[in-house]
């Protein structure tokens, strides 16, 4: 199976960098399967449900959210029946919508996409990786999943780090999201599941993490609240990971960087 995930979609230039290019890279490297963290995709905070509408129908099969999953409060309501938009599994029990999604491809394979929530630096939520173990005692790689596929919404590299080998030889790939610039650490753990710490964003890199740069700076240098912050809107780089994985096992057999347009280096995985 060949898989693409796709890290924090950040305003309209990483929206429209997904929408325009996801199609392209299906056909490209032949994809079987493409999930993308868009959490950001609203003007930097939430997702607004035509935008998912418009990623769906641009080749997405799972979105998935984060802390900003709730900016815009339209999504609520669309969460609740909109089974392949996930938020990160480890809200307390009541909170609107799943952290899980199993899809089914057109040919009858299946795909299990979670999401979790790290607690470092971050929010008081309840233990992702308890969230995380307790669902794949219902799920097994090989089993009910063809492949299953962990993005870690967290701040701290080491709590992502931890979460690859906890679950490593469990999951296709636990891949991170959430600090919005790609780390170089692509690696198949030993007991086989693909890994890279931040799949880094969707968006313009002539910025700071995906913000206009003068109101960031003066937030740095002056220490007191300045203007809203904005995306930056100039040409975005595509970054994300491209997994393959061995149909008899579910587990990764490579695991390369994406990085397409924009100001980042080239990156592309051999079709």
């Amino acid at each position: 199976m060949r898989i693409l995930l796709l890290g924090d979609l950040l305003g309209r230039s990483g929206r429209e960098a997904a929408l325009k290019h996801i199609p392209e890279l299906r056909a490209a490297l032949k994809l079987d399967f493409v999930a993308v963290n868009a959490e950001n995709a609203s003007h930097g905070f939430g997702l607004g449900p035509d935008m998912a509408q418009a990623l769906f129908a641009a080749g997405a099969d799972v979105i998935t959210l984060g802390n900003h999953a709730w900016d815009r409060r339209e999504i609520i309501p669309y969460i609740a029946s909109e089974k392949r938009l996930i938020r990160p599994i480890n809200f307390p029990p009541g909170t609107p919508g799943a952290g899980a999604c199993l899809a089914t491809l057109p040919d009858g394979r299946k795909v299990l996409v979670a999401q979790a929530m790290g607690r470092l630096y971050m929010e008081a939520m309840d233990c992702p990786f308890r969230g995380i173990d307790e669902l794949l005692t219902r799920h097994k790689l090989g089993i009910t999943a063809h492949a299953i596929l962990i993005d870690i919404h967290a701040e701290a590299t080491s709590e992502k780090m931890a979460f690859g080998h906890a679950f490593d030889g469990r999951v296709t790939a636990v891949t991170g999201t959430h600090t919005h610039i790609p780390t170089a650490d692509h690696q198949i753990l030993p007991g086989g599941t693909g890994f890279a710490t931040d799949l880094g964003m969707c968006g313009d890199y002539d910025s700071i993490i995906g913000m206009q740069k003068a109101p960031a700076l003066n937030r740095f240098i002056r220490k007191m609240p300045g203007e809203k912050l904005s995306p930056a809107e100039g040409p975005a780089t595509l970054c994300g990971a491209f997994v393959e994985t061995d149909d008899a096992t579910g587990l990764a057999k490579r695991i390369e960087p994406v990085r397409l347009g924009g100001r980042l280096a080239l990156a592309m995985p051999s079709a």
